[in-house]
């Protein structure tokens, strides 16, 4: 299964996904991680050479028949169809979930307040959050709101919607 998460800086969605990961064992691929890596090794990443490496990399891993889980903010109908590829290139299912955080106050605490867990990235402001570019989604997916909510909650709440998309 190809778990495609989506949602702004600050939203939950690192904390969330990983935390999946964890529960289920399964892959873990962070863009950040794979960007921040790629910038320390001398390369240029100005456009889609992190999802690109992500995508080979679930590719992969799923081949094997193993769960991966796709943190990225993934803010475009491109990127969105092309995790979407991913999975069905390979006849796997696959399942999208958007990260919100319904609370701008909430939001904006945890953008200015957050450290780096990536040695060497460079966290967004929330002058930059708030003016990233980021469409508004055109099709079906989970929605998880994680304002005033603890991360089992929210993990809590992204199972039960699990459990009901696959029971219809």
């Amino acid at each position: 299964m190809l778990y495609i998460f989506s949602g702004l800086p600050g939203t939950g969605k690192t904390t969330l996904s990983s935390a999946l990961a964890g529960e289920l064992r399964g892959v873990y691929l962070r863009v950040d991680a794979v960007e921040q890596a790629m910038k320390e090794a001398g390369m240029l990443v100005d456009g889609p050479e992190g999802y690109m490496v992500c995508y080979a990399i679930a590719s992969q891993n799923l081949r094997l028949g193993l769960d991966v889980i796709a943190d990225t903010v993934n803010p475009i109908p491109i990127t969105r169809e092309a995790w979407r590829n991913v999975a069905e290139s390979l006849e796997v299912p696959f399942v999208e979930i958007e990260v919100v955080c319904s609370d701008e106050r909430e939001h904006r605490h945890r953008v200015e307040t957050r450290k780096a867990d990536i040695s060497g990235f460079v966290l967004p402001t929330w002058e930059q959050v708030r003016n990233r570019h980021y469409d508004p989604w055109d099709r079906d997916r989970i929605v998880i709101d994680t304002a005033r909510q603890t991360v089992a909650e929210s993990l809590r709440a992204l199972y039960e919607q699990l459990n009901n998309s696959r029971s219809i």
